[in-house]
């Protein structure tokens, strides 16, 4: 059986409008997830992301921009090629708490791929979200 799904919870030192601005900004994004981002923040607008250092990039189609709480994009399934329907929905949640901001990052929808495909990508995926989680915490705490 594979997992659908993805979820980190972390909390951040820093106000909420921060880290809205640090997800949703081609500035901010381009400072934690990957090298390069240019972004249309609104329903059925475009992402598009660059790692240089692994030389990929992605296109994602923004699903909810709801500022400063909730923001989700879909995205391809890694291993399937780009113009494959099936994508995944990456959803950020923010809630102010004393500490500064609760992120709640849910990635689903592996499970509607072929069982190799979607373990293959849930892995790739469950290891690049730890890493760039720490790389938001890391840009937020420097640029504070």
């Amino acid at each position: 059986m594979v997992s659908d799904a993805i979820e980190r919870v972390v909390v951040l030192r820093h106000p909420i409008e921060r880290v809205w601005a640090a997800l949703t900004t081609a500035q901010g994004l381009s400072r934690w997830f990957g090298s390069v981002a240019r972004i249309d923040l609104r329903p059925g607008g475009r992402a598009f992301f660059r790692w240089d250092d692994l030389g990929e990039e992605s296109v994602a189609t923004i699903a909810v921009v709801d500022p400063p709480h909730r923001f989700a994009f879909r995205w391809g399934i890694e291993g399937l090629p780009e113009d494959e329907a099936l994508q995944t929905l990456v959803d950020f949640t923010l809630e102010p708490v004393p500490d500064g901001t609760r992120l709640r990052l849910v990635e689903s929808g592996f499970a509607q791929a072929a069982a190799d495909v979607a373990r293959s990508a849930h892995r790739t995926n469950t290891q690049g979200w730890d890493t760039e989680l720490v790389d938001l915490e890391i840009y937020l705490d420097a640029a504070a």
